[in-house]
């Protein structure tokens, strides 16, 4: 399965948890979360007012100013470099189609060389509820 999340900005914080529930209506199992980019990343944040900026600034701090190398865009960089150190994927339990997060804890797409239409590619491993049968 696969959904499309447009981001708006240059980098944002866009919460997919709404988009990732509807792909594990009666499921239980895992669901993985994969975006199949490299200046995008998928992680879980606490989206109080606020802290999706926080956490852009935070990771802004994570990268120091050099002189780039990377061959089509120096300045570019940074962008692939956050979204390696967060990461594409991220793995999550399913229990009769909630997702097993915490209580403050939500499912996004960081965007970090928008804006862009970004794929994110959803797998589900288990079993649907009503029958036994196993997804791959």
């Amino acid at each position: 399965m696969q959904i499309i999340v447009p981001t708006t900005k240059a980098r944002e914080v866009v919460d997919i948890t709404d988009k990732v529930t509807r792909e594990c209506i009666d499921f239980t199992g895992q669901v993985n979360i994969f975006v199949t980019h490299s200046s995008a990343a998928i992680t879980t944040a606490n989206l109080d007012p606020g802290t999706d900026q926080d956490l852009l600034d935070a990771l802004d701090g994570l990268v120091p100013q050099a002189e780039w190398i990377h061959p089509h865009d120096p300045q570019h960089a940074p962008d692939h470099l956050l979204a390696s150190i967060v990461g594409p994927g991220l793995v999550v339990p399913v229990v009769n189609g909630r997702l097993q997060l915490g209580t403050w804890q939500r499912i996004v797409l960081i965007e970090f060389n928008g804006p862009k239409e970004r794929q994110v590619d959803i797998g589900l491993i288990g079993a649907q509820n009503a029958e036994s049968n196993l997804m791959l």
